[in-house]
């Protein structure tokens, strides 16, 4: 097997931070030395068969995206990342495991649609990849079907409490589908929007002649989110059925998060770049047809209202216990325009899994979080939250090779042809300027990423058979 040794950087953790030395034998890290530490006697800056040189810089554990959308249908269009373009987007940036969404819905089987995002991702992927399952339509044939999902390496499946007629479903098939991941320990995973009401409130607006992208974020407003939080939070206690509420976006949503959590309750949440930096005034309401860009669900709110505080809030407490893209990426050309004039028709998404790691760092340089935490959001909680922990989310003996090596002396500009390799024409980043730089990024040993050329390729990602959350109490 190969050897490489990373020497001279500080090794960061979400518990502390130390000066040390990796060495990495095939796929594997198997030591994490004292700096200049000797081997069985040998130097091992002269016996490894690689050294990289990582002083002045943190080795952290590669990044893992617990939310991404690769080619999703969706809105009569296809999210325009897949899993190859994708996956190689997500290197550059730090992230080494993605967990994307097999997809059900009313109608069809629930292995006919993991056994299509196989297809799609199997040989594509840059980096290594697990699904989580998407239930869109909850009968006994899917329930019995959720008995078999641990068996296929999937410990979490969502529900959406939006978007009726494509994967809402109403309070009785929530409660059903939780009695049964209470029994199986599954993650139940939560779009908590009260879609019905959305939709009539839509529809309104529409008729009013509003029909500009700012009206996505009325239409979907933050008591819409805060009502389902809530909703899904008492069926999940009735159920004894732990409970992840995806893309938090409203303060009023993280204030029911943490109300239950007092309360002892197995309940979690994730909110995503875009609503720490981006708001429904500057974005959403960009002049003319631009705000198209930003249209994401749940949406961008209103900065005035303090929402974007709030995240940061919620990460430093740990009401909110790490931050994923919800990357579902779409071209304004033939993909957003196709709601012009009509806000209901734009593709909802924004891409951020490049950025990610970027984003949440500038955090750290500005005070919102420590360097520690970072790694935890970014990296450690996701592998402990979905069942990968201590092969992920890790640098010790014995874990994978899925390394970082940051330079926080670097500098990152975000944008359309600087750091942008997603398969998108615009960037919803564009102009963010950040004080960090991803320098190398290591996958299961192999290095992806160096000195701003990329090594990697479609194949090398594996599929990864996940176990029961390992972050439950």
């Amino acid at each position: 097997m190969s050897t490489t040794l990373i020497t001279g950087g500080t090794v960061v953790s979400s518990t502390g931070r130390t000066e040390a030395d990796v060495l990495v034998d095939g796929e594997k890290v198997v030591a994490v030395l004292a700096p200049g530490s000797t081997l069985l006697g040998h130097d091992l800056t002269t016996s490894a068969g690689a050294v990289i040189d990582a002083t002045g810089k943190y080795v952290i554990p590669g990044g893992i995206d617990a939310h991404t959308h690769m080619q999703m249908p969706f809105g009569g269009t296809e999210a325009s990342d897949t899993f190859e373009s994708g996956t190689r987007a997500a290197a550059w940036g730090g992230t080494t495991t993605i967990i994307d969404f097999a997809i059900q819905r009313y109608g069809e089987r629930v292995e006919d649609g993991l056994a299509a995002w196989h297809d799609k991702a199997g040989g594509n992927c840059a980096i290594d990849y697990g699904f989580h399952q998407i239930i869109g339509g909850v009968d006994e044939f899917s329930l019995k079907a959720m008995e078999t999902l641990l068996d296929e390496g999937i410990s979490s499946y969502k529900l959406f409490m939006a978007y009726p007629g494509v994967f809402y479903s109403d309070d009785a098939q929530v409660l059903q589908a939780m009695q049964k991941a209470a029994d199986l320990g599954l993650l139940t995973m939560m779009h908590a929007e009260n879609g019905p009401a959305i939709d009539v409130l839509a529809e309104q607006l529409y008729n009013q002649g509003k029909t500009d992208p700012y009206y996505h974020g009325i239409a979907r407003a933050w008591q819409m989110e805060e009502e389902a939080t809530h909703r899904a939070i008492m069926l999940a206690d009735v159920t004894s059925a732990p409970l992840y509420v995806v893309h938090v976006s409203a303060k009023q949503a993280v204030a029911q998060l943490a109300a239950a959590r007092d309360r002892g309750r197995n309940v979690f949440g994730e909110t995503c770049p875009q609503y720490l930096y981006l708001s429904l005034e500057e974005q959403l309401g960009a002049p003319g047809f631009e705000g198209a860009k930003w249209v994401c669900s749940t949406p961008l709110r209103s900065r005035e209202e303090g929402h974007q505080d709030a995240m940061w809030q919620g990460l430093r407490t740990n009401d909110l216990q790490m931050v994923s893209t919800d990357h579902c990426p779409f071209c304004m050309k033939d993909q957003k325009e196709m709601g012009k004039g009509d806000f209901r028709a734009i593709p909802n998404g924004i891409g951020s899994v490049e950025h990610r790691l970027d984003l949440l760092y500038q955090g750290v340089v500005t005070g919102q979080i420590t360097l520690e935490r970072w790694v935890e959001l970014t990296s450690t909680t996701p592998a402990r939250m979905f069942g990968l922990y201590g092969t992920k989310g890790v640098i010790a003996p014995g874990a994978d090779a899925d390394i970082v090596v940051y330079d926080p002396k670097g500098h990152t500009s975000i944008g359309l042809g600087k750091t942008h390799h997603m398969n998108m024409d615009y960037s919803a980043w564009e102009g963010f300027e950040i004080d960090g730089h991803v320098d190398t990024v290591l996958s299961r040993g192999r290095v992806l990423v160096d000195g701003g050329e990329y090594h990697g390729s479609a194949g090398h990602g594996r599929y990864l058979k996940r176990g029961l959350s390992q972050y439950l109490v």
